[in-house]
Formats: structure tokens, C-alpha cells, sequence
């Protein structure tokens, strides 16, 4: 199949995206639903009948957040579990108490250019919330995800993947000065490959994942960057939350995504794939969806969490 187009574009909103849709009797999670982009999907997604399980660090947090999507949506089958994604046994707890389907999971928690910190397990902190604890997550899902078939992934990324592509002999910065922007580009980098060899190692079970980059949003995500990200975004490309939250409800629910994976999008359309930085936010690079270095990545993280057991 060709490139994915769609009529929704930088000004969509999530609520547009999803109008129309009917998702009663199917199951989401949607980790980092406390605030910003994670808060709007979860709101989003319950407006379509979804039942909706927000999967957070700060319960509390978690529980207002539920309550204002009931008041606005009037859906009750909301609810809150708590998951720190940095910490593998909050994870194996998390898909232990998960029971029945899973019909779509939307990865969208992360940290972005944070100050040098490892888990105790050693590895870097961005990598192991952004990617290693999704990936955790997402494995130890699976049955449930291919329990009705047709479930989706959908996998929150950034253009800054394209900062960093994964540096097999030193994830963790062992060697190379700790840089928070290169971290936080391979981390993403990580995110791309994951949807590209999930959708295809689960392809027998009728699981698809993509990869999207939401926009430049101010959230709770640029707290260690003075709430400004890079700071290097025009004004007139920056994105408000309804609109940031878009391209991930697009996949989530769109009929266009039946049975699509493995593919990376920007403003409700899947981008181009380029071999050089493009200075702007679309673009995927090569090296994120390409299939060996997908297969490379999900190997290493299998023996990373095996370790961890």
C-alpha cells in the first residue's frame, strides 16, 4: 500500500479526528494520561465509547484527570492504575492486573532532555522510560492485545529522533559525554524501530503499531528545558494539546490504519523517509524504520529486561 494521506492536517484536533467514531465495548490504555497530550487522548478516546484505563505515576493526578473526562464525556468506564514505566516491577505488576482484551494501547508517556540520571539497573533514563518500559509494556500485553485481534499500538515519537540514531556499543553513555539531546534522540529512535518489528513479529496476530511525532506542544514534557523545549520552533508551528493529541487518536481509530504498521506520521499523514536531517518537523530517518536495525533493537531490549528479572 502507498503512503497513508488522510483530510486532517496541522490545525486537526483530536476531537475532529475521532468524530464519528464508535469505539463501545472496545479497551484502551493510554500511558501518561495525567496532563497534556496523554490527558487529551484518554478524554478523546472516552468520547468515543471507549473504556479507557489511565496508566500514570501520580495517582492523584490520575484520578482528577479521570473525573473531568467523565464530567465531559459522561463515559464511566474510566479508570486509573498506577505504572512508572522507569521501574520494570511497577510494569510486570501493571500487565500482571490486566485482565481480558486490550484492544488499543497508546504509548505516549516520555521524558525529553532530562538531566543525566540512570535506573538502578543502570541504564539511562530516557531510554529506559521512553522506550525500554513501552517496550516492557507492550510485550507483557501482548496476549491481551491479540486476545480479539485487530488491536492497534500506537507509539509516541518525536522529529527528534532524528538527533540520534541508536548507538549499539553505548546506549547507556558509558564512553561518550552524557548529551540530554542526543539521550532523548536515540530514546525516540527507539520508539520508531519499536513499531516497525512489533508490527511485524505480531503480524500473525493482527497487532499493527505506528509511530507518529504529535508537534512541538508546550506540556509537562519540556520541564527540564524551561518549558520551552529546544526553543528552536517558530511560533506560528507550535501546536495547542487538542491539536497535538491529533495524529495519536488518528491511529488509534482512523478505518484508514486498518491492518497498517510499521509506519511513522506527522500532522494526521504519514511523512517521507529522508537521509538527512530536514531542518523541519517531518521526516523519518532511514535508519528508524529500517527492518534489521528494528530486529537488532528489539533483541537488545529482551536482554536488557532479563536482566532486570
Amino acid at each position: 500500500m502507498g503512503t497513508i494521506t488522510t483530510g486532517f492536517g496541522f490545525t486537526s484536533t483530536a476531537a475532529e479526528v475521532a468524530k464519528g467514531i464508535d469505539l463501545a465495548g472496545r479497551r484502551a490504555v493510554v500511558t501518561g494520561a495525567s496532563s497534556g497530550l496523554g490527558a487529551e487522548t484518554a478524554r478523546v478516546l472516552a468520547g468515543t465509547g471507549a473504556s479507557v484505563m489511565l496508566a500514570v505515576r501520580d495517582m492523584a493526578a490520575g484520578e482528577r484527570v479521570a473525573k473531568d473526562i467523565t464530567d465531559a464525556t459522561g463515559n464511566r468506564n474510566v479508570q486509573v492504575a498506577h505504572l512508572d514505566l522507569a521501574d520494570p516491577q511497577s510494569v510486570t505488576a501493571f500487565t500482571t492486573a490486566w485482565q481480558g482484551p486490550l484492544h488499543v494501547l497508546v504509548n505516549n508517556a516520555g521524558v525529553m532532555a532530562s538531566p543525566e540520571r540512570y535506573t538502578e539497573q543502570g541504564w539511562e533514563w530516557q531510554f529506559a522510560t521512553n522506550h525500554l518500559g513501552h517496550f516492557a509494556l507492550a510485550t507483557g500485553l501482548h496476549d491481551a492485545l491479540a486476545a480479539d485481534g485487530n488491536a492497534r499500538v500506537v507509539v509516541v515519537s518525536s522529529t527528534g529522533h532524528q538527533q540520534s540514531p541508536i548507538v549499539w556499543d553505548d546506549v547507556n553513555f558509558a564512553f561518550r559525554p552524557y548529551d540530554p539531546w542526543l539521550a532523548y534522540g536515540q530514546s525516540k529512535t527507539a520508539n520508531v524501530l519499536f513499531a516497525v518489528e512489533a508490527t511485524r513479529r505480531w503480524a500473525d496476530d493482527n497487532i499493527t503499531a505506528n509511530a507518529l511525532m504529535p508537534g512541538a506542544i508546550y506540556t509537562n514534557l519540556q520541564r527540564h528545558t524551561g518549558g520551552r523545549g529546544s526553543g528552536r520552533v517558530p511560533a506560528e508551528l507550535i501546536k495547542t494539546v487538542e491539536q497535538g493529541a491529533a495524529t495519536s487518536v488518528l491511529l488509534a481509530t482512523s478505518p484508514l490504519l486498518d491492518g497498517i504498521g510499521g509506519r511513522y506520521f506527522v500532522d494526521c499523514n504519514e511523512t517521507e523517509v529522508v537521509d538527512r536531517r530536514t531542518g523541519t518537523l517531518h521526516g523519518v530517518a532511514r535508519y528508524a524504520v529500517d527492518a534489521d536495525n528494528a530486529r537488532r533493537l528489539w533483541d537488545l531490549s529482551e536482554g536488557l529486561l532479563a536482566q532486570a528479572v
